[in-house]
């Protein structure tokens, strides 16, 4: 009778404890969400006066002069997106390479050290990237590249003018070797998830190695590799300060990738402190709620994506 009384007594303490823990959980999912839909409202709130002035007009003006009290926000929306697929242009290649190459090709031996040193590469903080590309980048386009591809393809337009070394080059290549371990990561996890039969069927029906991955693996994963590549985007477009330090900062549209330029990041982050009136911290506030709701939407349409295919797969999967 005692042990019967003991037993019922450390099940219904048990079933304290999961219910405490399980309410603990859902309130910390919970505070996450409570969290983000503070920060939309307080930067709608923050941003009316310059929603209410300008309406959608501020999205499509390209003049940007707090003095005279005229926000057009157009040059920093076209600095953003054109420094962003250019990172992904070149990243893009790269980074499935990687990926392909470590799943694939490389010897198991080394895998794990061709993995962390890919990875490394996200540890590093964005202002050394910075100072990299002061240093070393900016010279080296200035006096070699920059030269060259306005002698072979300046005839684009693309390639002309001045060669600063700072510009919108410059900001493409240090935003495209900072999502490079971002994308690589998040494919190679998406690769190891495709099925080894799928790999083995292709081998089977004579295909050769590359044939087996074009067909048997890239071909089955492309749903999990574009999440990647969006994940990357996302990365890009709220990247700050590698940014600021080399893209010129001039909120000018050019069609030159010489040409000095500006994100709606790097405006928030040199201007917030200088913002002397109302209206003109509700612009710069107006540029980062803009910047939020972009970034929530790429984010959240690249989880859906890397969770349509990697759904069902086994924990232990990842960890090969």
């Amino acid at each position: 009778m005692r042990a019967r009384r003991l037993l019922l007594t450390t099940s219904r303490s048990s079933r304290i404890a999961d219910n405490a823990f399980k309410y603990a959980m859902l309130a910390c999912s919970l505070s996450v969400l409570a969290i983000v839909v503070l920060v939309l409202l307080e930067l709608y709130s923050q941003s009316k006066p310059s929603l209410l002035q300008f309406g959608f007009k501020f999205f499509t003006g390209t003049n940007w002069d707090p003095v005279s009290g005229e926000f057009g926000a157009l040059p920093f929306l076209y600095g953003t997106i054109v420094s962003s697929l250019l990172a992904l242009f070149l990243a893009v290649p790269l980074s499935v390479g990687v990926a392909v190459f470590i799943t694939e090709m490389c010897p198991r031996s080394v895998r794990g050290i061709f993995s962390f040193m890919v990875e490394l590469l996200a540890a590093i903080p964005s202002v050394i990237y910075g100072l990299w590309a002061i240093f070393v980048l900016a010279p080296l386009l200035r006096e070699r590249v920059q030269p060259a591809l306005a002698r072979t393809l300046g005839w684009t337009g693309l390639f002309d003018g001045p060669a600063y070394g700072i510009g919108m080059l410059a900001a493409g290549i240090v935003l495209a070797i900072m999502i490079v371990p971002i994308i690589s990561s998040i494919t190679r996890e998406v690769l190891v998830a495709v099925p080894q039969h799928q790999r083995e069927a292709a081998l089977a029906l004579g295909a050769t190695r590359w044939e087996m991955i074009r067909i048997g693996v890239l071909r089955n994963a492309r749903a999990g590799v574009l999440g990647a590549i969006i994940l990357g985007l996302g990365r890009a477009l709220g990247e700050t300060m590698a940014v600021t330090m080399v893209i010129g900062n001039r909120p000018e549209i050019a069609k030159s990738l010489f040409a000095p330029g500006y994100t709606m990041a790097s405006v928030i982050a040199n201007e917030f402190s200088e913002a002397t009136d109302d209206l003109y911290l509700s612009a710069l506030v107006e540029i980062g709620l803009a910047l939020l709701i972009v970034t929530l939407i790429v984010n959240g349409l690249a989880r859906l994506l890397v969770w349509s295919i990697t759904r069902g797969t086994p924990a232990g999967v990842h960890a090969q």
